[in-house]
C-alpha cells in the first residue's frame, strides 16, 4: 500500500475560476466557500471564480488560495467515502501533510488541528501583515537559478539585509530582503556562478527578517484561535520536520513569516519516511515540477479541477467505479 502525503502550494499557485467547478458540484466545497464569504466579508465566489485585480494582492490571495485548497480537501473527502473508497482508513488516507508557505495552514487543517474557517481568517490577517509591514518598494524577492543553496549562503553570508526565503528544489533557490540589497545580491550570485537571477512581482519581502513585527503581530491573532489534536503530522516550513504536538504549531506559525521556507527538505523528510505517493491539492502544478528535481522517484498527483478526483481514484486503487456526489 502506497504511503501517502498531502501537499499544498502557496502563494502564487491562484488563478481565476480555482474551484469553480467544485463550488457547482460538492454542496461540500459550495459550503465552504460561502461560510468564508459570511465570516470574512468577502465575496468568496467573485474573488475566485471571476478574472479580478484583487485576486494578486496577498491580503486577499491567501485567504482565496486557502478556501479553495480546503474545499477541495474537503471534497475529497466527502466523495470517496459516499463512494464507497477509502480515504478514511485505506488507500487514500494521507499519513503526513505539508504546505509551502501559506499552504501550511491548509496542512494543519488536513490533518486536523484547525478548523477550516479558523484557517481561512488566520490567512486572512496574515496577508493583510504581510502585505502592509514594509512599506511597498522597500523590499523585494528574486529567484536564483543553477545555483546550490550552499554557494548561495556562501555569497550571502558577506551581505547585509538580504537572505534565502526559499529552498524549493535543487537549483531554485529565492532570495528576499531590502530592495538594494537583493539587487546586489542578484548581481554578485550571477557572478558567482548562477544561470539566472529572477526578479519577482510579489508586494513584500516574504520570509525575511524584514518581516519579525508582522510575525509578532500575528503570533497575538494566533493566541485566540483554539487548536484541536493532530490526527497525523505534517511536516513545518521552518524546521522540515514533522510536528505531532499541536501545541507547537502557533510558535512555528509565527516564526513562519520571517524565516526560510525548507520545501526541499520538508520533502525530503517525508521520502525518509517511506512516503511514495504525494498528492497535489489546488491550482497549478508548481509542487509536481518542484519534486521532478527534489525525487523522481515518487508518485505525484494533482487534483485542481473536479475530473481530477475521478483519475487520482482511479489510479491510486486500481478501481474505475466512482460515484459523483
Amino acid at each position: 500500500m502506497s504511503k501517502i502525503a498531502f501537499i499544498y502550494p502557496g502563494q502564487g499557485a491562484q488563478k481565476a475560476g480555482m474551484g469553480a467547478d467544485f463550488y457547482e458540484k460538492s454542496p461540500v466545497a459550495r459550503d465552504i466557500y460561502d461560510r468564508a464569504s459570511e465570516a470574512l466579508g468577502l465575496d468568496m465566489r467573485a474573488l475566485c471564480f471571476e478574472e479580478n485585480e484583487k485576486l494578486d494582492l496577498t491580503e486577499y490571495t491567501q485567504a482565496a488560495l486557502v478556501t479553495t485548497c480546503l474545499a477541495i480537501t474537503e471534497t475529497l473527502k466527502d466523495v470517496t467515502e459516499g463512494a464507497g473508497h477509502t480515504y478514511g482508513s485505506g488507500n487514500l488516507t494521507p499519513s503526513v501533510t505539508a504546505g509551502l508557505s501559506l499552504g501550511e495552514y491548509c496542512a494543519i487543517a488536513a490533518a486536523g488541528g484547525m478548523d477550516v474557517i479558523d484557517a481561512v481568517r488566520l490567512v486572512r490577517k496574515r496577508g493583510i501583515l504581510m502585505q502592509n509591514t514594509v512599506p511597498a518598494g522597500e523590499g523585494a524577492m528574486a529567484a536564483i537559478l543553477g545555483m546550490t543553496g550552499e554557494a548561495i549562503e556562501h555569497v550571502l553570508d558577506g551581505m547585509d539585509n538580504v537572505t534565502i526565503a526559499n529552498y524549493n528544489c535543487p537549483g531554485q533557490i529565492v532570495i528576499t530582503g531590502e530592495t538594494k540589497a537583493v539587487e546586489a545580491a542578484c548581481a554578485a550570485l550571477k557572478e558567482a556562478g548562477a544561470k539566472r537571477a529572477v526578479a519577482l512581482n510579489v508586494s513584500g519581502p516574504f520570509h525575511s527578517p524584514m518581516l519579525r513585527d508582522a510575525g509578532n503581530r500575528l503570533a497575538e491573532e494566533l493566541e485566540s484561535v483554539e487548536l484541536s489534536k493532530l490526527r497525523i503530522p505534517y511536516v513545518t516550513n521552518v524546521t522540515a520536520e514533522k510536528v505531532t504536538d499541536i501545541a507547537d504549531t502557533k510558535a512555528l506559525l509565527a516564526r513562519q513569516v520571517s524565516m526560510p521556507v525548507r520545501w526541499q527538505q520538508c520533502v525530503e523528510t517525508m521520502t525518509a519516511d517511506k512516503v511514495d505517493t504525494f498528492i497535489e491539492i489546488g491550482p497549478g502544478r508548481t509542487l509536481a515540477g518542484f519534486m521532478r528535481k527534489i525525487n523522481r522517484d515518487v508518485k505525484v498527483y494533482n487534483i485542481a479541477e473536479w475530473s481530477d478526483i475521478e483519475k487520482v481514484i482511479s489510479e491510486i486503487e486500481g478501481e474505475t467505479a466512482w460515484k459523483e456526489k
